[in-house]
C-alpha cells in the first residue's frame, strides 16, 4: 500500500472533535500510514497519540501549530520533529494558555457589550489542563446558546480579524516562535500559505529562517499548491502538507484529503518519530 502521511490535524486537545486515539485510529481507517498532530499551541495530543499509534502500527511524527505575529498580522508557524516533553517547549506552550486567558476575557467582554453573554469559566477546565481555548471554542458557545446558527457566522459578524469582538491578543512573534522550535532541534514551517494575498508580507515571512512551507493543503487547488511547491524549492525549503482536519468542527474537509510521501515524512522526521 502506497505510504501516505497527514502532517496537519486537530485533535480536542485543542479545536478538533476527536481525542488523539480516536484520530490515530481514524487515520488507520481512511487508509494513512503516517500522521503528525498539530495542535494549537500545546502537545498534550502526544501522551495519548504515542502509545495508540504503536497499538494501530501508524508512522507517528511529533508536530504543533503555534499562532504568532509578524508585524501586526496573524501568522501559524507549523512545527515538527521535537521531544513533546522538552521543558523549553511546554514552558513556551504555558505562556500560550495565559495569553489566551487574557484574550478570551476581552472577547467575551465585546460579545457582552453586543448583547451575547458567555460565563468566562465555561473555559477554565479546559484552559486548567493546558488546552488553549481559542475563537473556535467561543464560536461553538455563540451556536449552542442561539446567537448564531453556524461557526461561520459567527466568525463573519464577530470573531474574524477586524470583526467587532475580535482582539488580538498580546503577541508572541514569528521570530521568537521559530527560534524556540529551533532551540528543540526541529523544523519550523510556514502553514497554510496559500491565504497570503499581500506581497510585501510574504517576501517578510519568507525571510524568516524557515525550514520549510506546508505547501500541500487541505483541498488547495493544485495551481496553488505548485505556487508554493516551486518557491519551496527555489529556495531549497522543506515541502509539507496535511489536511488541517477538525473533524465536526469543519467537517468538509477529510482526514489525508492532502497528504505527503513516506520520503518526504522521514526527512522532517529524523529524530521524534515512531514507525511501525
Amino acid at each position: 500500500m502506497k505510504f501516505r502521511a497527514d502532517l496537519h490535524c486537530h485533535t480536542t486537545c485543542s479545536d478538533g472533535s476527536m481525542t488523539p486515539r480516536e484520530i490515530v485510529f481514524h487515520a488507520k481507517e481512511v487508509g494513512l500510514s503516517g500522521l503528525s498532530i498539530t495542535d494549537h499551541d500545546n502537545v498534550l495530543a502526544y501522551k495519548e497519540a504515542i502509545p495508540a499509534a504503536e497499538e494501530a502500527k501508524i508512522a507517528l511524527g511529533t508536530g504543533v501549530e503555534f499562532s504568532s505575529v509578524l508585524e501586526g498580522k496573524n501568522v501559524h508557524l507549523l512545527g515538527y520533529d521535537f521531544d513533546p516533553n522538552d521543558p523549553d517547549l511546554l514552558a513556551f506552550c504555558k505562556r500560550h494558555v495565559i495569553r489566551r486567558r487574557e484574550r478570551n476575557r476581552i472577547i467575551l467582554s465585546k460579545l457582552e457589550k453586543h448583547g451575547m453573554e458567555i460565563d468566562p469559566k465555561k473555559f477554565e477546565v479546559l484552559l486548567e489542563r493546558g488546552i488553549p481555548v481559542g475563537r473556535p471554542h467561543i464560536a461553538l458557545e455563540l451556536i449552542e446558546r442561539g446567537y448564531v446558527k453556524s461557526m461561520q457566522e459567527s466568525f463573519d459578524r464577530f470573531l474574524a480579524d477586524g470583526k467587532p469582538c475580535f482582539d488580538p491578543g498580546k503577541p508572541i512573534s514569528a521570530k521568537e516562535t521559530i527560534d524556540l522550535i529551533h532551540k528543540l532541534g526541529g523544523k519550523a514551517f510556514l502553514a497554510h500559505p496559500h491565504f497570503l494575498r499581500n506581497s510585501r508580507m510574504i517576501r517578510k515571512l519568507l525571510s524568516l529562517p524557515l525550514d520549510g512551507i506546508e505547501c500541500y493543503y487541505a483541498r488547495i487547488p493544485r495551481d496553488q499548491e505548485e505556487k508554493w511547491v516551486e518557491i519551496a524549492e527555489k529556495r531549497g525549503l522543506l515541502k509539507s502538507g496535511g489536511s488541517d482536519f477538525h473533524g465536526d468542527i469543519k467537517p468538509m474537509i477529510p482526514l489525508g484529503c492532502s497528504w505527503v510521501t513516506e520520503e518526504t515524512f522521514d526527512r522532517i522526521f529524523e529524530r521524534y518519530r515512531w514507525k511501525y
